[in-house]
């Protein structure tokens, strides 16, 4: 990007500091003479001063003007130490991915890649909100979060037949910190939840934050298998998380007769889903919701704008009915006060502009391409897809016979290839053949010659030890 004249400035004055042109306790040029000197406005020098001095680079001593300090500490970055060895638990994926290093690729992430997002929109979003009243850039949010935002979350669900009231909908920061919300509201240590095996290694990390025991319902390509759901009811669980719409991370959907049977069961049981739709503005055409079927009595809906707008700008949403939601604006109050009215406007004029819709599009077309490509490659290493997804991120893949994803994971992140083995995502460790795939992060080559070789290397080393084995 190009760089503004402050930013110049400050580079100019930095480089005079670093070649000794200014020394320490050096007076530097009035205002008005670095103006004349650099060709730019006062203003201008006013800033760059006014930051120089924020970094501790140069002081201000009133009525004698600016001075270069000393020699200021410098605070050494330590590169955190890629642990190869760590146990596979369900962080691992989550630590390597955020800690690793542009270089790093990451076909194991659960994100898209930073030039997919719609940078534009978000900047475009930015500039409307650093214009809009005080109150959105200052002050705390209203307990159930922008009303706006909410209104457009109403008009969202219509496709759901919902009719739903700005009052049964609180802003959140992030589809996480939902989660977290409703475990302190509804659970306490020791309740049993169900899960999806295998599901989103995060619900397994916040499962285990809260000291609950999880009961894991092997998922089938159209939803949770049905006889084992009604049969882990005789554990009496409070809750079922779950993803809807796309299924992290198989990539399935729900089908009609799933979710009729399923939502028959946690009614007849007085069980409450979360449904976690973060993955729902993938989809070509809307997978069947809980919500529909039972209604806000048994359904909390929740969801963000991470995946599809920005990782940066956290926002999210919880649906449930009033009750609910007075209690969860109380313990969020207690919690954490406020959820950011800031980024809460960002989201609700990126999700206005008129270029949004055109960038879903986008996104599920190139989707759909990469998918088909990397399906490709993989078939040529002997790696199956478990399914083919209709829409979204992920493909599910079944590895060559004998090889353990968790091994194979961590050749790969020597050779800098960030994968997502399967017992990762698995409550019963039933997954450790199995890798998730993030689709839009597989078109380097290297990630599909690294996994060439990493295999080579595991087939070898299983070979050598059948070969001992017989001699003995």
């Amino acid at each position: 990007m190009r760089k503004t004249k402050i930013e110049t400035t400050i580079e100019i004055i930095k480089l005079q500091i670093s070649n000794k042109r200014l020394t320490a306790g050096a007076r530097l040029p009035s205002v008005r003479q670095s103006a004349i000197q650099l060709d730019c406005s006062v203003s201008t020098i006013v800033e760059a001063y006014a930051r120089l001095v924020a970094e501790g680079i140069i002081e201000s001593r009133i009525g004698a003007g600016y001075f270069v300090l000393g020699k200021t500490t410098q605070v050494t970055l330590i590169d955190t130490e890629i642990k190869y060895h760590r146990e596979v638990d369900p962080l691992w994926i989550s630590r390597q991915s955020l800690e690793a290093k542009t270089e790093i690729l990451k076909p194991g992430c659960g994100w898209l890649p930073t030039h997919w997002m719609p940078e534009h929109s978000i900047r475009k979003a930015l500039k409307l909100v650093s214009k809009s009243d005080a109150n959105i850039l200052m002050d705390y949010a209203a307990p159930h979060g922008h009303l706006a935002l909410r209104q457009l979350i109403i008009r969202k669900k219509e496709v759901y037949d919902l009719n739903l009231h700005p009052n049964q909908i609180l802003i959140t920061d992030s589809a996480t910190q939902s989660i977290d919300l409703i475990f302190r509201l509804l659970l306490q240590a020791g309740d049993v939840i169900l899960i999806d095996d295998p599901c989103y290694f995060n619900f397994q990390a916040l499962i285990q934050a809260h000291h609950l025991q999880a009961v894991a319902i092997p998922f089938t390509e159209t939803g949770p298998d049905i006889a084992q759901f009604e049969q882990a009811l005789t554990f009496k669980p409070k809750i079922y998380l779950t993803n809807s719409g796309i299924h992290n991370p198989t990539g399935a959907s729900l089908s009609l007769q799933t979710a009729y049977q399923i939502s028959k069961l946690v009614e007849r049981a007085n069980v409450f889903i979360i449904e976690d739709e973060i993955f729902a503005d993938f989809e070509y055409a809307p997978a069947p919701r809980y919500i529909s079927f039972v209604g806000l009595n048994h359904v909390i809906q929740i969801g963000s704008y991470t995946k599809t707008l920005s990782a940066s700008v956290r926002c999210g949403y919880i649906i449930s009915h009033t009750e609910n939601i007075e209690k969860l604006i109380n313990l969020r109050i207690a919690t954490n006060f406020s959820s950011s009215n800031l980024n809460a406007e960002i989201t609700y004029q990126a999700l206005m502009d008129s270029s949004y819709p055109k960038h879903l599009d986008s996104l599920k077309k190139k989707l759909l391409k990469v998918s088909n490509e990397c399906i490709k490659k993989l078939e040529l290493l002997d790696i199956q897809p478990w399914i083919i997804p209709k829409a979204g991120i992920f493909l599910w893949c079944k590895l060559p016979e004998m090889i353990d994803a968790s091994e194979l994971s961590k050749l790969c992140l020597k050779q800098g290839v960030i994968l997502a083995p399967g017992n990762a995502f698995s409550q019963s460790k039933e997954a450790k053949h199995f890798v998730r795939f993030n689709v839009a992060q597989c078109i380097d080559q290297r990630i599909f010659e690294v996994l060439q070789d990493a295999l080579q290397v595991l087939k070898d080393q299983h070979q050598s030890m059948n070969l001992v084995n017989l001699n003995n």
